[in-house]
């Protein structure tokens, strides 16, 4: 399922789409230009949008918001924009160097003012990217010229009861799995927020019992022992390849590594932030042992899509 990103046309494309009016759907939407920089607010803002004005995606899906670097082109780009909306809590640091002129605004810290934890992939809890919805429609009414404000509160109402859909489904869907299950083992701390949401803990090896991410024979004794001890029937990788370290892991533990990986770091390429959020909860309960609702999943992500 194709995200639906509104900044990604090529020049030449994007002259020839503006005739037959397909690229931005109206004339308007190309003198408005709204930038999302990381996580899944790229496909949460064009969703919310609609043909109000052009999203402009700074990460691309399956992008690392952590290493980003911008670019001239990004410089350009968010110097022409009436809206730049990020995550926040450090997520990508070189938003620290974006001049823009618009507002710069941390939605993820809006919908989550009093978190003072480590963790800021705050949108792998369901109901956290309901009140990113919520922050990001109230930035954009602010941004948009008030004939579009109807159309924006319409979207905002539907893509928050599919949000809220999706918070009832995962809390049933990690409710089945026996109590001693519902745990899961990942390289570093991505989903606390979603074990805080669902009732599930993340042991996250390298965060917990590394400094820098070295890998001391005390502290691989210590993972294999907390591995051994949480009864988890895999190690989950990123969606990068599992990395020596994490095979080193699995060869002590005698804890195979997932052939799944789970999408941490936002849209995973060709899904939406829905369909990506529903793969991740599959994965970790059917890695566990469950068995996953997937058709509840498939309606989920298709309400998303068909958000209008």
């Amino acid at each position: 399922m194709m995200m639906r990103v509104l900044g990604w046309c090529t020049k030449s494309a994007m002259s020839a789409l503006f005739i037959l009016g397909l690229c931005q759907g109206s004339a308007h939407a190309f003198q408005t230009n709204i930038v999302a920089v990381d996580g899944t607010l790229c496909d949460l803002t064009a969703t919310l949008v609609g043909d109000a004005a052009r999203v402009t995606c700074l990460i691309p899906p399956g992008g690392n918001p952590h290493s980003y670097q911008l670019k001239p082109s990004d410089r350009q780009t968010l110097a022409s924009a009436v809206l730049v909306i990020h995550n926040g809590f450090g997520l990508t640091p070189s938003v620290r160097k974006i001049s823009a002129s618009g507002p710069v605004v941390a939605v993820g810290e809006i919908a989550l003012p009093g978190y003072s934890g480590y963790d800021p992939h705050v949108w792998h809890d369901p109901q956290a990217s309901a009140d990113m919805i919520l922050a990001i429609s109230s930035e954009l009414k602010k941004a948009l010229p008030a004939e579009s404000h109807d159309g924006v509160s319409r979207r905002t109402s539907q893509a928050v009861a599919v949000f809220n859909g999706l918070t009832s489904w995962g809390a049933t869907q990690f409710a089945n799995l026996p109590q001693n299950r519902r745990v899961i083992v990942t390289d570093h701390r991505t989903y606390s927020h979603m074990a805080d949401r669902f009732g599930f803990r993340e042991i996250a090896m390298l965060d917990s019992h590394t400094t820098g991410g070295v890998l001391r024979p005390s502290s691989l004794n210590a993972i294999t022992k907390e591995i051994k001890n949480s009864e988890v029937l895999v190690i989950f990788k990123p969606s990068w390849n599992a990395t020596k370290t994490l095979k080193r892991i699995s060869k002590r533990s005698g804890v195979p590594i997932s052939s799944k990986p789970l999408n941490g770091e936002g849209v995973a390429v060709g899904e939406t932030a829905v369909s990506t959020a529903a793969e991740n909860i599959c994965t970790m309960v059917n890695g566990q042992g469950g068995q996953c609702d997937q058709d509840e999943a498939a309606r989920l992500a298709n309400s998303w899509s068909a958000i209008r």
